[in-house]
């Protein structure tokens, strides 16, 4: 009797060993996977944003700071702390809120302005683009110079800003395809065609309500061959500032994709720098890609607010260009939108949209309004790189293209007896 008391007692001890191990497991492994499943129950559309940031690289088209570091810094590197944050200052950009946006490329804008032309443009362009190249070499922690798409890609994945210069204007070549080239070694990716002038040889924006004796309805013959040549070269063909008949013009002769770089949608403001339905409907066919401007006089104006106060905007009014270009043809403009914000470049922002550490708010916003990821990343930069790739395949298709080597005649009224210059042709 003793042997089988101890022998029911030891396997009595034994099962309840084995009960205690079984509820310990049970209590250890229970709260694990409630822990996920609650994590994954409570993850906000800003945890999103910013996991899709953290995948795709976000690509602004237009930031204007190199033009701030002429205008308020006279190009002295020395005399602005970029690691510091300067948001107490008129400026929209410093790395602290570069890396709170998580900005992932950005095209730096080399921008002359108009009175330039005919004149010492040239000169102020390489000035421009050599405070850019200085920038990202004395930042280069933060900051990675890039001439590719897969650049971009790199640079994120070493956690920097990809960083892209786009000359802004095309009186910066001064009519000159020798200067467009040099530009595009110096690691110019696009080119505005015009800014708020016409060049000789193609029409900005404002011929739609203030027309001029030398308005071209378009494109010249000449502006032709900048495009062609921009097209071998494998620049990226920017058409913000151009009228439409120039818009109209790009998109029938160029072979690769063209890009907006900082321009909104017409039909929600009626702002000439916005891009029409029509022109809107060809980008899609052409593939290419529409950056949305955050600037308040191009976001909140008629025919959607007939009393607007063009000072003012708000992000909802900046997501109603995105999502009015994002609808474009049946919802193909989805593969079309993109971010141009013109920070640094504008003098008024709309509300929660006030400097670059503002991205992931607006991403969170359109998760809420039921952006999948897919589309998400699309606009951040999957439609960027799509254009800027295919416009390096249309560059290798033509590397067996020589240069045009055409000369721009200079016989209109600007140009004769201009003492700017040495020699007039």
């Amino acid at each position: 009797m003793s042997l089988n008391r101890k022998h029911y007692i030891g396997a009595g001890l034994l099962l309840v060993s084995l009960l205690v191990i079984s509820v310990v497991v049970v209590a250890i492994a229970v709260p694990v996977v409630n822990s996920q499943d609650s994590a994954e129950g409570v993850m906000t559309s800003r945890d999103k944003a910013m996991a899709y940031l953290a995948e795709t690289p976000l690509i602004d088209g237009h930031n204007d700071l190199p033009w701030q570091l002429k205008s308020l810094y006279n190009n002295s590197l020395e005399t602005v702390d970029l690691t510091a944050d300067l948001s107490h200052t008129t400026l929209h950009t410093d790395i602290p809120r570069l890396q709170a946006g998580k900005v992932g490329g950005q095209f730096w804008a080399a921008y002359t302005s108009c009175g330039a032309q005919y004149k010492d443009a040239v000169m102020h362009i390489l000035e421009q683009i050599d405070v850019i190249k200085r920038m990202c070499a004395k930042y280069n922690k933060y900051l990675q110079f890039v001439t590719t798409a897969d650049g971009i890609v790199e640079a994120h994945g070493n956690g920097k800003v990809a960083s892209l210069i786009g000359v802004e204007g095309g009186h910066n070549i001064d009519s000159n395809l020798g200067v467009l080239r040099m530009l595009y070694e110096l690691g110019t990716r696009y080119m505005t065609i015009t800014h708020s002038c016409n060049t000789p040889w193609a029409d900005n924006w404002r011929e739609e309500f203030e027309p001029t004796p030398e308005q071209l309805d378009g494109l010249s013959a000449y502006g032709e061959k900048v495009i062609k040549e921009m097209n071998r070269l494998g620049m990226l063909i920017d058409l913000s500032h151009v009228s439409v008949a120039t818009m109209n013009d790009v998109l029938d002769i160029s072979a690769a994709p063209v890009i907006f770089s900082h321009s909104s949608a017409f039909s929600v403001c009626g702002s000439y720098r916005n891009v029409p339905d029509t022109v809107l409907s060809r980008v899609v066919e052409k593939k290419g890609v529409v950056m949305v401007n955050f600037y308040t006089q191009y976001i909140n104006c008629p025919p959607r607010n007939i009393s607007a106060d063009p000072r003012e905007a708000t992000m909802a009014q900046v997501i109603e260009h995105i999502e009015h270009i994002r609808d474009i043809n049946n919802g193909a403009g989805i593969d079309i939108v993109g971010l141009g914000s013109d920070y640094d470049g504008v003098g008024t922002l709309p509300t929660g949209l006030e400097d670059v550490s503002k991205f992931p708010d607006l991403i969170a916003a359109l998760i809420d309004r039921g952006w999948t990821e897919e589309q998400i990343k699309k606009l951040l930069g999957e439609n960027l790189l799509r254009v800027f790739r295919d416009t390096e395949k249309v560059r290798d298709q033509q590397n067996a293209v020589l240069p045009f080597d055409d000369v721009f005649p200079r016989v209109n009224v600007w140009e004769v007896n201009n003492t700017c210059r040495t020699y007039v042709g």
